[in-house]
């Protein structure tokens, strides 16, 4: 049997222009065009063992693209905060005057991006943190862009502060929207459903809980709860996936009993409570008393 081709050492980790690997003899359109190789994006390829995440396709739109800046959702997986999948489209912002390219799997779109607002991120031009919470709040579904506001916040990517005051000073199609949910977001939920139990709630008569509120009982610490109400002493808890690790379930019936046992009730919300929105609302009212 004939011995497979070598894969030429260049190309084995890092995605790359087929046109440019073929002009330099490394492979040729045959070999391009065969199973070894996964296409990114239309002319650019990375070798099949290479897992394929939003970050890889990021970098594989900017050698596709290469006077574009990674911006919006794509920007935020940048900088850590996983606001996009392998399969999403990475956005990019090419300068005025740029000959706009119809690419599949790429959101392109054409803006001035001021020097300051582009940043070099695992050597790629990405927008920066604050930029890119301004994007991501002027252009999501309102409850999302809090969400992602406050992920971003939470990851210690940019500081709220920060993002208001450009959300302040900034001017243009979604501005407005951008400084609505600046003013919303406050960076203390862990995840993107406490952020919508947390707007659900500030939508609604309740009275305005406290945010990952530290419960302390006889001076000793007890636990700390994603929302409190410390005067009727009822928390509030978001259930997710994370409470069916090993062991978890154990150590989440003691932390509950010590809350009990300090005097307080805990209201447990799960993502099928946020489909039914009234129905969780009256519940933590009955709660409350």
């Amino acid at each position: 049997m004939p011995r497979p081709a070598r894969v030429p050492p260049q190309l084995e980790e890092k995605p790359f222009l087929g046109s440019s690997a073929v002009a330099a003899g490394l492979l040729s359109l045959r070999q391009l065009e065969g199973a070894t190789w996964r296409r990114l994006v239309h002319g650019v390829y990375v070798h099949r063992d290479v897992p394929v995440t939003h970050a890889l396709r990021a970098e594989a739109a900017l050698l596709r693209l290469p006077g574009a800046v990674v911006t919006g959702r794509s920007a935020a997986v940048l900088w850590g905060v996983d606001l996009a999948g392998p399969d999403d489209d990475v956005e990019l912002t090419l300068p005025p005057g740029s000959h706009m390219v119809r690419v599949l799997g790429l959101h392109t779109r054409r803006a001035a991006l001021p020097a300051t607002d582009v940043r070099r991120r695992s050597g790629l031009r990405v927008s920066s943190p604050a930029a890119t919470a301004l994007r991501l709040a002027s252009v999501l579904p309102p409850d999302h862009a809090v969400a992602a506001v406050d992920q971003l916040i939470a990851a210690g990517v940019v500081d709220l502060e920060a993002v208001r005051q450009r959300a302040d000073v900034a001017c243009g199609p979604g501005s407005a929207r951008g400084r609505r949910v600046a003013g919303l977001a406050d960076g203390l939920a862990e995840s993107p459903p406490e952020t919508r139990v947390r707007l659900l709630i500030g939508r609604s008569r309740l009275p305005v809980p406290v945010a990952q509120f530290r419960v302390l009982h006889q001076g000793r610490f007890v636990a700390r709860v994603d929302f409190a109400w410390p005067e009727r002493k009822v928390a509030l808890e978001y259930d997710g996936l994370w409470h069916g690790e090993p062991g978890q379930f154990a150590r989440d019936r003691r932390r509950l009993n010590a809350l009990r046992e300090a005097g307080w009730s805990v209201v447990f919300v799960t993502a099928a409570d946020l489909r039914d929105p009234a129905a969780l609302i009256a519940r933590i009212a009955r709660a409350l008393g």
